[in-house]
Formats: structure tokens, C-alpha cells, sequence
């Protein structure tokens, strides 16, 4: 029975893990996000590709 607990502990620790290293290991500060860019021109401006 202990060796059920023992490997549920571990199955937990390992979860809790892989959630701890996805939340916390992201982009640097300084680099920018990967959708960051100009906005689309308004309607009927006069800029290229509107």
C-alpha cells in the first residue's frame, strides 16, 4: 500500500513541476512578444495595402 502512496507522490511532484517550469521559464523581458506588431491601417487611408 505505502509503495501506491510513494509513486502517487511522486506522479504529484512531477505535475507540479512541469506546470511550475511552463509558467515560469517564457520569453526574456527584453524581447518582444511574438504578436506584437503594427496595427492595421484604418479604412480608406491612403496607406500601401489597405
Amino acid at each position: 500500500m505505502w509503495i501506491l502512496v510513494l509513486e502517487a507522490g511522486a506522479a504529484l511532484l512531477l505535475l507540479v513541476f512541469i506546470v511550475w517550469w511552463t509558467m515560469y521559464s517564457g520569453r526574456a523581458p527584453e524581447q518582444p512578444p511574438a504578436r506584437a506588431r503594427k496595427a492595421d491601417p484604418a479604412p480608406g487611408s491612403d496607406e500601401p495595402g489597405s
